[in-house]
């Protein structure tokens, strides 16, 4: 299989993350959780052009997703809450607004982490304590969540580690989890009716006779088919994985070492957009490090990003 790997024009990225594709604008949205210049971005697919903002008093904004129903409105991971902001998509400045909710309210030692809405809209998203206060692997401080408006917030996952990428299968009622620190790909069944998860087993377990990869697993999506595409941070590639075959089927080599997550998009979803890091904390990075990417030609197709209700 041929395909090819391009970088976006972009700006350098300290913690890339998060890519959303939105239908309705064509357009990619990402967060740079640490940024100094910016916070959330956004690719316009037909200018080929990113644009950027900050939130004035939010220095750490860990997602970005569309608000149903709004055309400038989204949901933000600003410390252990989720706010509303108002963005135009082209504005250097993006205004807060309400406070959708918040977790964890007495641990400020966590974060919000990666986060999506499930197929009908649903608030699904997971904590992490700050990288700065320790090695992950040494504490299971998170939490995974589910928000539904209305109902407000429920517990569905305790003791994680680094709550990191989740993808739906819809046409099997199956969700996909991502804890970074337990080096697997977990699976639940998925009631669509409402939202709960079950049953979990693990898809795939990335450790080789024990022993663990070369990387740690980040972020994560789906395609058509049902196939995983995960982020590798500290491994230079997306992985495709069979979740049930329990497989890697292909390996797609990024030019960056840190790479964080995944999206499908493009006007007929078979570009692959991939965020990366440049941050130095775990050493000197390649130059391209930072940047989104996008991949052509993989002869598959995946799912629009989903817009949440808050």
């Amino acid at each position: 299989m041929s395909f090819k790997v391009e970088v976006v024009p972009s700006p350098k990225s300290e913690l890339g993350e998060g890519p959303h594709w939105d239908e309705q604008s064509q357009s990619l949205y990402y967060t740079d959780i640490y940024g100094t210049e910016a916070s959330i971005l956004r690719y316009d697919y037909k200018q080929d052009k990113v644009y950027s903002a900050k939130i004035d008093g939010e220095p750490v904004v860990s997602f970005i997703l569309p608000v149903a129903n709004q055309t400038d409105q989204f949901a933000l991971g600003i410390g252990t809450r989720v706010g509303v902001v108002q963005w135009d998509g082209k504005s250097e400045k993006a205004k807060l607004g309400p406070i959708a909710f918040e977790v964890n309210e007495d641990v400020k030692t966590n974060r919000f982490n990666d986060a999506k809405a499930d197929p009908v809209g649903r608030f699904y998203g997971g904590s992490m304590r700050f990288e700065a206060l320790g090695d992950l692997f040494d504490r299971a401080g998170g939490t995974f969540y589910r928000y539904i408006k209305g109902e407000g917030v429920k517990d569905l996952l305790h003791n994680v580690h680094c709550s990191n990428g989740l993808a739906w299968n819809e046409k099997k009622n199956k969700f996909y989890f991502i804890d970074s620190i337990k080096l697997d790909v977990k699976e639940f069944d998925y009631d669509p009716k409402n939202g709960n998860i079950s049953n979990e087993r693990v898809a795939i377990d990335f450790r080789v006779n024990g022993q663990p990869p070369d990387f740690i697993p980040d972020g994560m999506t789906i395609d058509a088919e049902g196939n995983l595409y995960v982020a590798t941070w500290g491994g230079s590639r997306v992985i495709k994985v069979d979740p049930q075959q329990g497989k890697i089927v292909q390996e797609i080599p990024i030019p960056a070492k840190q790479v964080t997550s995944v999206a499908f998009g493009g006007p007929n979803m078979d570009v692959l957009f991939v965020t990366t890091a440049a941050t130095t904390r775990d050493g000197e990075q390649p130059p391209l490090a930072g940047h989104l990417f996008k991949v052509t030609g993989l002869n598959v197709k995946g799912l629009p990003g989903v817009k949440v209700r808050v």
